[in-house]
């Protein structure tokens, strides 16, 4: 997906011209070697730049237009990303309304939206909606996890059962639009994540929850299971964001979205099960465990114990006198322990976790002559793979639900960067296709 940046409303919802051009610049010079799927125009207009809202929907027309006349309207779909508050009173979802002194504009865009075949893009983040209402919505509940019955949310018109809020946002906004008399439009979430580290008052913002809600995302649009309102539907969604914005404003949450850190290395590595280590064996060569910093050393000693006790860990190289005895500290021995079972168990989701005292890495822990196990069985991959090079891969691996389709990244002038790129190496990228449509996002306008 690409984005017509907000600064550019004005002049392409003046001119059809200037869309004509914008298409032809951005669009047909590129496609279809480069798998452009849809344009977002503009960010979050209504709520962002409202001065600009009476000229969104001629910019969109403009464009649409554009493709009509380039052959391309069928396969590129156009739309705006909205930001989740357009929507009031969203629960019980059946509630839920758009503000309506938006009114005015909302609807025409739906109309256009049901003429055209295209999604109602939504900005949701579940992650907001819970620390919004604390002691309302349960953590579980934001995050995907399973809730007892007790825990699931009941729309109390329509007795449907949720327990995902962003189920309940979709459903919000399909019920917004049913008030509406638009019935046959799809909601597409433009944006969705959880941060990864937070100030003293974000204290749900941390890597381990940023994990579980992204690779619970994963699962749930891999699961095609739709909405308690329309389980027939599944809603495409684009994660927020690939990479971290270090030079954000406080708070630090605002700088803490990504999957990945600036300098390519992953943040944390997704799960999904039934589907792999998802990402994990894709954007780094090498996983390792080790103890987090600031833990206490009696909490990282109880650990070190477990490890090299009932968790079966090889600790001989941490023996006075082996490779990596020194620094003889607790630190470095939980490290070495953690990722002697990390590897030991298959680097299995889970088994990096140690009671919260343990984080992945992608950068190797070994010092001097200590190899830590992750290294060693690098090694030992490397050699394996020399062997193996005459030995052909087959196309079809993945069979039909995933694809991995690997592209070179080509920065060109005046076009905004195409989302769904995942890291790999400074220059070789790579683009997920899901049957269901899985993106990730970089909403970067050129």
């Amino acid at each position: 997906m690409i984005s017509v940046p907000n600064n550019q409303i004005l002049a392409i919802g003046s001119s059809n011209t200037t869309a004509a051009a914008w298409i032809d610049r951005n669009v047909v010079a590129y496609y279809p070697e480069t798998l452009i799927s849809g344009i977002a125009v503009g960010d979050e207009v209504f709520t962002t730049v409202p001065s600009s809202a009476p000229m969104l929907l001629p910019a969109i027309q403009s464009l649409y237009n554009g493709l009509v006349a380039s052959n391309l309207h069928t396969q590129i779909k156009i739309s705006t990303p909205n930001a989740a508050s357009i929507i009031l009173d969203p629960f019980p979802p059946s509630q839920a309304f758009f503000n309506q002194s938006l009114t005015q504009f909302v609807l025409p865009l739906l109309q256009f939206l049901s003429k055209t075949g295209s999604p109602l893009m939504m900005n949701f983040y579940p992650y907001y909606v819970y620390m919004q209402n604390k002691g309302v919505v349960p953590l579980d509940n934001a995050l995907f996890k399973p809730l007892t019955p007790s825990k699931e949310m009941v729309d109390p018109n329509t007795l449907l059962h949720y327990t995902s809020v962003l189920d309940a946002m979709v459903d919000a906004a399909y019920f917004s639009m049913k008030n509406l008399n638009i019935t046959d439009v799809v909601v597409l979430v433009s944006e969705s994540g959880w941060p990864s580290k937070g100030d003293s008052k974000e204290p749900y913002a941390t890597i381990d929850n940023a994990n579980t809600y992204n690779s619970n995302l994963i699962k749930h649009v891999l699961d095609r299971s739709g909405t308690p309102l329309h389980p027939e539907t599944t809603s495409s969604v684009y994660i927020y964001e690939l990479f971290n914005e270090d030079l954000r404003s406080p708070p630090i949450s605002e700088a803490h979205w990504g999957l990945f850190y600036g300098n390519t290395t992953a943040v944390y590595l997704l799960h999904v099960s039934n589907s792999g280590t998802f990402l994990a064996n894709d954007t780094t060569n090498q996983t390792y465990c080790i103890a987090m910093d600031g833990v206490d050393s009696k909490t990282l000693q109880a650990a070190l114990d477990w490890a090299c006790g009932p968790g079966r860990a090889n600790c001989t190289e941490i023996q006075p006198g082996d490779d990596c005895y020194y620094p003889n500290n607790v630190k470095n021995h939980a490290s070495y322990a953690f990722d002697s079972y990390y590897q030991k168990e298959g680097r299995a989701a889970g088994s990096c976790d140690f009671k919260g005292v343990a984080t992945i890495t992608t950068t190797d822990p070994s010092h001097g002559n200590c190899l830590f196990p992750g290294s060693k069985k690098l090694s030992s991959n490397k050699t394996r793979e020399v062997m193996n090079t005459t030995t052909p891969h087959s196309s079809n691996a993945a069979g039909d639900r995933l694809q991995f389709i690997a592209l070179t990244l080509r920065r060109r002038s005046n076009i905004p960067i195409i989302s769904g790129l995942l890291v790999k190496e400074l220059v070789s990228f790579f683009v997920v296709a899901l049957s269901s449509l899985l993106f990730f996002d970089i909403m970067t306008p050129c």
